[in-house]
């Protein structure tokens, strides 16, 4: 296992293979290999439903290049077998391999989706990941130079939210765990919760978020809503990491499940922003004028009496605007940036009887939408949609261009989303690859 020193020089040595932009707004700064145009391909982790189909966990690539004879159409599905909650995948550094995990089961699945983007392939599976650290729940999976950080939501001694982070080699072998801050700390109370993570490696900060353990997400929403206690069970903290040294350096309070992390990917911007799933808020997260890293309550989502629930959101790459997904409305908002001290509603739009994962192009002209949230927690009977929807974006107006039924095509639920390219493509490298050897 390589000592903080040698972390630290891992990462410092990776500053000097950042590309210049990526294709995904949300994508790990160092991922390195991105699309300039077009996506040719989108990769849907899908949880499996007993009786519909083969009741599998899969991962289902859609073609979504215009012009294209199975344009919008479903042209790969590789079951894993069985059911543990499929969520979250992350691309590695190469672009070459894509992580995604279960929440349930804590198996983790690396897919070959270089050689062949349209037809991926499973190359190995992680079945140790809890045995191995003692978290539950691997959840976000973030590129560095040749390894994997992962956020785990829950630990196997109680399944509460107090988790933490682990470190992986691109090999799949496990290297280093991080506890997140817990307790009467000297950088601030922390809950010891994780969902989220989002680094900005100029200022050396990586940035995590909160939501709830393995006891709350695994519990039919219906009964978690109505159980006073469980709604008690959940994050409101944000950890802010010295990156090098992989060590916290605060502990912000953001009350409410701040979830997913988005930095500003215009240069010279060094903010973030947040959205609180239960208290429906944008927060800012930014340097006071003192250097002092500070959180901000600074616009609201619908109506947080309506409990409208924010779930996953993305920024523009110019940073001046944002999409935000609210569940329970079906709603898909657009927020102006322009000031980040102050963000504006311009737009929204029902997407869908019940929405959740937002997924936008580079240019901004194309956003994606898929309905599921976790399985217990989606909504029932003719509300319970599964699908995944393209839209074009002009500024002004979301136009559907298709749908993907999933449910209708005996796939399960659509969840999480990552763009592909055919290889000689659109894609391209605009820095080295980064090897390390070994553990």
């Amino acid at each position: 296992m390589p000592s903080c020193k040698q972390l630290a020089i891992l990462v410092t040595v990776g500053l000097l293979a950042l590309p210049a932009q990526a294709d995904e707004t949300c994508n790990s700064p160092y991922t390195t290999r991105l699309i300039k145009g077009q996506e040719h391909y989108l990769h849907v982790w899908t949880l499996g439903i007993q009786g519909v189909g083969d009741g599998s966990d899969k991962l289902v690539t859609i073609d979504v290049m215009p012009g294209s004879k199975t344009f919008g159409k479903v042209v790969h599905q590789l079951s894993v077998g069985g059911r543990g909650e499929a969520h979250h995948m992350g691309f590695t550094d190469d672009r070459k391999h894509l992580w995604a995990g279960r929440l349930d089961d804590n198996k983790i699945f690396v897919f070959d989706v270089g050689t062949d983007p349209a037809r991926p392939k499973l190359t190995h599976t992680i079945a140790d990941f809890s045995a191995k650290t003692g978290y539950v729940g691997p959840h976000t999976f973030y590129a560095l130079p040749g390894r994997m950080l992962i956020q785990a939501l829950s630990n196997s001694k109680d399944h509460s939210g107090v988790t933490g982070m682990a470190v992986y080699n691109n090999r799949g072998q496990y290297v280093a765990k991080y506890d997140m801050p817990l307790g009467d700390l000297p950088i601030g109370k922390g809950d010891g919760y994780g969902y989220d993570i989002g680094i900005n490696p100029q200022k050396n900060v990586l940035l995590t978020s909160s939501f709830t353990g393995w006891t709350n997400y695994m519990m039919d929403m219906g009964k978690l809503i109505n159980d006073a206690e469980a709604m008690k069970r959940f994050g409101g903290t944000m950890a802010l990491w010295d990156l090098k040294s992989m060590k916290p350096q605060k502990v912000l309070s953001v009350p409410g499940s701040p979830l997913e992390i988005r930095w500003s990917l215009k240069e010279g911007d060094n903010w973030a922003i947040t959205a609180t799933a239960l208290t429906s808020k944008i927060w800012l997260v930014k340097q006071d004028a003192a250097g002092q890293w500070q959180a901000k309550d600074v616009a609201t989502i619908g109506d947080p009496a309506k409990i409208p629930l924010p779930v996953d959101i993305s920024i523009t790459a110019d940073g001046k605007g944002l999409w935000v997904n609210t569940f329970m409305d079906g709603k898909t908002r657009y927020f102006d940036l322009s000031d980040p001290e102050a963000p504006k509603q311009t737009y929204e739009k029902v997407t869908g009887k019940q929405v959740n994962m937002v997924s936008q192009s580079w240019d901004g002209k194309r956003v994606y939408i898929t309905s599921s949230l976790l399985a217990n927690w989606d909504k029932k009977g003719d509300m319970d949609e599964q699908v995944l929807r393209m839209f074009n974006w002009d500024g002004k107006e979301l136009t559907q261009v298709f749908e993907v039924d999933f449910k209708a095509q005996n796939l399960g639920r659509a969840h999480h989303m990552k763009f592909s390219a055919k290889a000689g493509g659109s894609t391209a490298q605009t820095a080295g690859s980064v090897r390390f050897a070994g553990r």
